[in-house]
């Protein structure tokens, strides 16, 4: 366990990754250390190479899934051309890119300090790439809202071209947001940058050079949160209103409502990525290493990696069209019948 004398400046030393839209925080205590604490450096060291190999582990798997998945939805000309499938593809990929963009930043946090520019390179896509992600999820729930409450004028309104308008606004917007962040964070003489090294981790803490910097990301933050939360709530509400109606789809409302309710949870585990700095502190300073890390280990995977292969997981086995293709895709050619979808849409 950490010894009485550790002070709170030395419980952040500890080794504490801070992924997804907060970039990486990670750095190992660096005092010196007598010939009779060697042992201890190296159990570090070994829980360090653990870290790595535990996250990494369950990342490849639902990378995996997420291709997969991704693949299956070029596959077929129902999912390409159908509106619902579109939004689903954009919020695929925007949560595969940061799947992955997330365990790199991991791994390079192994080795030596980024330069200054590269480090921003990485945090600037991960916040990109994290936007888009959490407005198409908006505009899925808002497709749900259209096709049970107004299900007459679905067609007329979410069309393909209108679609495709819709999610080159969103990505549009994101680039824009983060534009500004790096023109916020580039507050370094431009002779100096090339060369210029993090001192520390790789993350927005380290790269923001004053308040303004870090309050703009903040308030952007919280609205995106709050403006997604409200959509979603409001299309949940409504959606269960129109379910009394004789006229509505009850089977179509009661599917639609479960999918609003798991976005929310994706919205919830999100939203609670971007406090993990603050909360894997309180933990590092309320309990032991060991324990400490396996817990940090937990809330890596549950916060910043399942969220990301959920769409996967809510759409690929729930979804009765995708199903038997996603899962003929994963198991190598077993014939659809096994899973309970059509066999047609395979072919």
């Amino acid at each position: 366990g950490l010894p009485t004398h550790y002070s709170k400046k030395q419980d952040r030393a500890l080794i504490m990754p801070n992924l997804g839209c907060n970039g990486i925080k990670t750095k190992i205590i660096n005092r010196k250390m007598s010939c009779g604490e060697r042992p201890q450096g190296t159990r570090l060291h070994s829980e360090v190479t653990l870290y790595y190999v535990v996250t990494t582990l369950p990342c490849c798997l639902f990378l995996f899934i997420n291709v997969t998945m991704l693949l299956t939805l070029r596959s077929k000309a129902v999912f390409r051309e159908t509106s619902r499938y579109i939004l689903l593809f954009n919020l695929l990929f925007s949560d595969t890119v940061q799947l992955a963009q997330n365990q790199i930043m991991l791994l390079l946090s192994a080795g030596k300090p980024l330069v200054y520019p590269l480090c921003i390179a990485l945090t600037v896509f991960s916040f990109f790439s994290h936007n888009a992600s959490i407005l198409t999820l908006v505009l899925m729930c808002l497709e749900r809202y259209i096709a049970v409450c107004y299900p007459l004028r679905h067609a007329a309104i979410v069309t393909i071209k209108n679609t495709g308008e819709a999610v080159c606004v969103l990505w549009t917007f994101s680039l824009l947001i983060v534009l500004v962040e790096v023109v916020l964070m580039l507050n370094v003489p431009f002779k100096d940058l090339p060369n210029k090294q993090l001192k520390e981790f790789c993350g927005r803490e380290n790269l923001y050079p004053d308040q303004v910097a870090e309050m703009y990301h903040k308030v952007f933050t919280y609205f995106l949160f709050t403006y997604a939360g409200v959509t979603v709530t409001f299309s949940y509400i409504a959606i269960m209103l129109a379910a009394r109606s004789a006229s509505t789809d009850k089977v179509s409302a009661r599917k639609a409502r479960k999918t609003l309710l798991l976005h929310l949870m994706q919205l919830g585990l999100s939203m609670s990525a971007t406090v993990q700095t603050s909360l894997l502190i309180l933990i590092f300073q309320s309990i032991e290493r060991s324990t400490a890390t396996a817990v940090q280990v937990f809330l890596y995977i549950l916060l910043s990696l399942l969220p990301k292969c959920l769409s996967s997981l809510i759409y690929g086995l729930r979804d009765k069209t995708i199903r038997p293709v996603l899962m003929l895709n994963l198991s190598c050619g077993r014939t659809p019948e096994h899973w309970g979808g059509d066999p047609k849409i395979t072919a």
